[in-house]
């Protein structure tokens, strides 16, 4: 199997199985508390945040590049009370109005995309004066002992799971962009210490 054909074939489904545990779930829910009005959403993937954007969120603009992220996806968005329009396959690169959204979530995807930074950066041109950003990544973990395995393990990481990046510091990410940071929580998600180069959380909201 050629690497292409891993990349836009199994990844997009090994994401989705690995990503909708129901600890993951309750993040997710938490992430998206507070979202209003129309939502850009950087890396869609497939859907799993539908069922958590509360009562407040009247649309969602997703920017996704796996048409099989977005395939997976469409039981959910039908489920889904809110209308959600594919807008984009490039975060880094969005052709939309500055101060068109309300609020930008993403959730799972600095991790992949090339230049995290100009996408950030793309996701505060587009959200309005006072909108704020929500976002649940995995990254850069506290303890040297864990970043040395995170540092060994990325090139591999990089290969089987769509260009993941196990190192990025999300939070200095974000403040980097011109994002001020308002609420962080990090932490491990719960399971053995071995898996703790893939598990280390950061749940922020900024505006």
């Amino acid at each position: 199997m050629s690497l292409r054909v891993w990349d836009e074939r199994v990844v997009p489904r090994l994401t989705d199985l690995s990503l909708r545990s129901r600890e993951v779930g309750e993040m997710r829910e938490v992430a998206c508390a507070g979202l209003t009005g129309r939502v850009l959403e950087l890396g869609f993937g497939s859907g799993l945040n539908v069922r958590w954007y509360p009562p407040e969120v009247t649309s969602v603009t997703a920017i996704e590049p796996s048409d099989l992220g977005w395939e997976l996806s469409e039981p959910r968005r039908a489920e889904g009370t809110v209308p959600v329009e594919r807008a984009g396959l490039d975060g880094q690169r969005l052709d939309l109005a500055d101060d068109s959204h309300d609020s930008a979530l993403v959730t799972f995807s600095l991790c992949t995309i090339p230049d995290p930074l100009l996408a950030l950066r793309e996701a505060r041109r587009v959200v309005r004066a006072g909108g704020r950003l929500h976002a649940l990544e995995h990254g850069q973990a506290p303890e040297e002992s864990v970043r040395r395995w995170q540092r060994r393990m990325e090139p591999v990481q990089r290969a089987v799971a769509g260009g993941c990046h196990l190192t990025r510091d999300v939070p200095a990410l974000v403040r980097e962009a011109g994002w001020d940071v308002v609420e962080l929580e990090q932490s491990y998600l719960p399971g053995p210490a071995m898996s703790r180069p893939w598990t280390w959380c950061s749940r922020l909201l900024a505006s």
